[in-house]
This record gives structure tokens, C-alpha cells and sequence, in this order.
């Protein structure tokens, strides 16, 4: 990444940052960018998160690694991330129609992880998310063994967890992604 892109997605962050005080209490700008300044990894991912539509922020930070933790924000699962299906073996298993990729491999090639539920719920804390579309989220073995995986969505002020399988896809479920720092 160059630095002048690097810059402006410094300054997109931290403007983010400033306008949602409510997703990361008692955290300061001034740490996040010291831990970002210089992680080219980091930038990298929060650049795809960004690119793709995620709108990222901070939402928390884990004392115990002294990593803080960024989410895309996006109020509806990011436009850039949509119309694929859970993983490689759900893409392979499709016959015909396949869609343009899956969410656990672009999540790994942008490095970053899907949600677990209990992420999900959190950022749903923080906010009303995914009111007209879904995310995939982390899925249990024995689901995944059985052909199936897990998405999330919010609709009537609560937060939903379905089933479907794997292969599966629709213009508007996709993932949120996550990235600790």
C-alpha cells in the first residue's frame, strides 16, 4: 500500500472513529493509530474491509492480548461481499450456477475472520445491522460436516441465527468481517 493511500485510509478511520464514540468507550484514537502506523498487514485487510463496502471501526479492545478489534460497520453486510457461498467445499459441490467465490476463502485472502455468533450479537449491541441482508458466521463441524452453515441477520428488533446450506448464495448475504489489531 502507498503511503498516500495509507494516509487516507488513516484519516477515513479516524474520522469513523470520531463520529461512533458509542462502539469503542473508553478507547482513544491516538492508541488505534499507533498500533495501525506501520502494520501493513493491518492496513492491508482494513483496506479490503473499506473497499469492499465494510465500513470498519474499532468496537472493542481484548485486554488479555492488548489487540484492539475492528468489525465492519457497514449498516447492511458489505455490497462488495455479497452472492457467495460458505467455503471451497460448498463452491466445488455446486454443479451449476456457481457464484463468484466463498466467504471463508476471501476472508482469508483479505486476512481477516468471519464473525462467530457471539461477535455478531455484540456488534448488534452496538447498533442496528443487517436489517435487509445476512452474514455468514463461524460454523460449528458437526453443522458444517452435515452440509450446512450458519448466517445472521436482525428483523423485528432481534437478532436471528438460520441455518442453510452451505452452497447456497443470495444477492444480499455475504460476511462481516473482523480484524484484530
Amino acid at each position: 500500500m502507498k503511503a498516500n493511500a495509507a494516509q487516507e485510509l488513516l484519516a477515513t478511520l479516524e474520522a469513523r472513529f470520531g463520529k461512533n464514540p458509542q462502539r469503542h468507550k473508553g478507547l482513544v484514537w491516538d492508541k488505534v493509530l499507533a498500533r495501525l502506523e506501520g502494520n501493513k498487514p493491518a492496513l492491508k485487510s482494513l483496506a479490503e474491509m473499506e473497499s469492499t463496502g465494510g465500513e470498519p471501526d474499532v468496537i472493542d479492545f481484548d485486554k488479555k492480548s492488548g489487540q484492539f478489534i475492528f468489525c465492519d460497520c457497514a449498516a447492511e453486510t458489505p455490497a462488495g461481499r455479497r452472492s457467495l457461498c460458505f467455503d471451497r467445499k460448498a463452491l466445488d459441490a455446486r454443479k451449476a450456477n456457481k457464484p463468484k467465490g466463498s466467504a471463508a476463502e476471501l476472508a482469508a485472502a483479505m486476512g481477516v475472520e468471519l464473525l462467530s455468533e457471539q461477535q455478531y450479537r455484540q456488534l448488534q449491541e452496538l447498533g442496528e445491522f443487517d436489517s435487509k441482508t445476512s452474514s455468514w458466521i463461524v460454523t460449528p463441524d458437526d453443522v458444517r460436516a452435515l452440509g450446512g452453515a450458519l448466517f445472521c441477520d436482525r428483523r423485528y428488533g432481534k437478532v436471528f441465527v438460520y441455518h442453510n446450506g452451505a452452497e447456497s448464495y443470495y444477492a444480499s448475504r455475504g460476511f462481516r468481517a473482523l480484524l484484530r489489531v
